[in-house]
């Protein structure tokens, strides 16, 4: 997946074993967020993932994974940042270059969203999210609202739901998404 050069980064310090089984650090860098004209403000960090479940020992280095949203098996570690709501697109947008541009550095996650209903989405995955700062709703299709904030957590089961943040600042969500299989 694609990675911007713009906006804060995040420390990524990740182990794996050497030959002979001591344990080191495989690798210490920075995370740069990606962002979109789509979305504007918002921040996707892509810390980590997989499309299947590894295998112990490993030498840390990063697995390969195509999406955004894990195939069923996988798994992703991401950290997103929620703008106000409010925040728009430029009126100058090319739509059809930043849906392109969306599809290229997110992979998979324009497919998840309900045309009719912006932000509304629905995941083949069980998410552990935890806010780190700010403020949010969670908004479910059922008409479902509830408030979170800072400390909170959310599992969420693969339902269809949106995020919104009527605040005036930035909302941080730290989530581990799991990739399940969908029957019915």
């Amino acid at each position: 997946m694609s990675k911007d050069a713009q906006g804060p980064s995040i420390r990524r310090v990740s182990t794996g074993q050497a030959q002979g089984g001591l344990s080191v650090i495989a690798s210490d860098e920075q995370i740069a967020p990606i962002e979109t004209p789509l979305m504007p403000g918002a921040k996707f960090y892509s810390v980590w993932g997989a499309d299947s479940m590894p295998a112990l020992p490993n030498d840390g280095a990063e697995p390969a994974f195509r999406t955004w949203f894990p195939p069923d098996g996988g798994y992703r570690f991401e950290f997103i940042v929620l703008p106000p709501d409010g925040a728009s697109s430029p009126p100058e947008i090319d739509r059809a270059a930043a849906l392109a541009e969306t599809e290229k550095k997110l992979p998979g996650l324009l497919a998840t969203m309900d045309q009719k209903h912006p932000g509304m989405h629905q995941t083949n995955t069980i998410d552990l999210i935890y806010v780190t700062e700010g403020a949010c709703v969670l908004v479910l299709d059922g008409g479902g609202e509830t408030a979170l904030s800072a400390g909170d957590t959310v599992v969420l089961n693969g339902p269809r739901h949106a995020w919104r943040n009527s605040h005036d600042e930035p909302c941080g969500l730290l989530t581990v998404s799991i990739g399940v299989r969908r029957e019915g």
